[in-house]
């Protein structure tokens, strides 16, 4: 499909819609509508990719608003503002939801979106390892990696000093071996068991370190 000025229009008030909720609390109307801001990243990028434009590039698009928007949010925790760590994954576990249930209404409306993507059950999902331009699929890889980082961290910091006893950590290591796998599915699929086996021990640890159980002696 050709791009027109009204489809360049419409993506761009798509991303103005996102901005406002991603700068939802400069408005001082102490409500928690900045974290709708994980919900309207999904308008610019499905748009774009509704558009039968390249998937990957559509999903790094989708990537970037998320990383800004978890960025925010880590600030936020960080500097202890009205910001939560279980609003910000619930948002963002919503988006994620909904764009999966995008992937499989959307290509079925419009056939052509299909290329350049795999069917993952009821999903077309985008496929990293044979796209035909490598600093695309690089850019994919970095979003991707910085997302996953930018959910870990605020979750560090949530928790930081705070008492955790061996079976919460271990509840916590097992929630991201989801997320692992994806990772090292994206950047070496042949090693992806070990790389997560990996990922989750260094979790782990960040996680021993940080907390405490409580029963600590003086």
């Amino acid at each position: 499909m050709a791009v027109d000025i009204t489809s360049i229009i419409i993506l761009v008030a798509f991303l103005i819609i996102f901005a406002v909720f991603l700068v939802f609390d400069l408005f001082g109307r102490n409500e928690k509508g900045a974290y709708l801001a994980y919900i309207f990243a999904l308008l610019p990028a499905n748009y774009y990719w509704g558009l039968e434009l390249d998937p990957l590039i559509a999903y790094i698009i989708l990537f970037i608003l998320w990383d800004i928007t978890l960025l925010r949010d880590t600030i936020g925790i960080y500097r202890k503002k009205d910001k939560e760590i279980n609003e910000t994954l619930l948002y963002l576990f919503l988006g994620i939801i909904i764009q999966l249930i995008v992937t499989a209404i959307l290509p079925g409306a419009i056939p052509n979106l299909t290329a350049s993507t795999d069917q993952v059950l009821y999903f077309w999902l985008p496929n990293v390892h044979t796209h035909t331009i490598a600093t695309v699929a690089l850019g994919f890889r970095i979003t991707a990696t910085l997302m996953v980082l930018l959910v870990i961290i605020p979750l560090i910091l949530d928790i930081k000093d705070e008492e955790a006893t061996l079976p919460i950590l271990i509840v916590f290591v097992v929630i991201f071996i989801l997320p692992f796998l994806y990772l090292s599915f994206i950047w070496v699929p042949e090693a992806m068991g070990v790389l997560t086996f990996l990922f989750s021990v260094i979790l782990f640890v960040i996680l021993l370190i940080i907390t405490r159980s409580g029963k600590e002696t003086n």
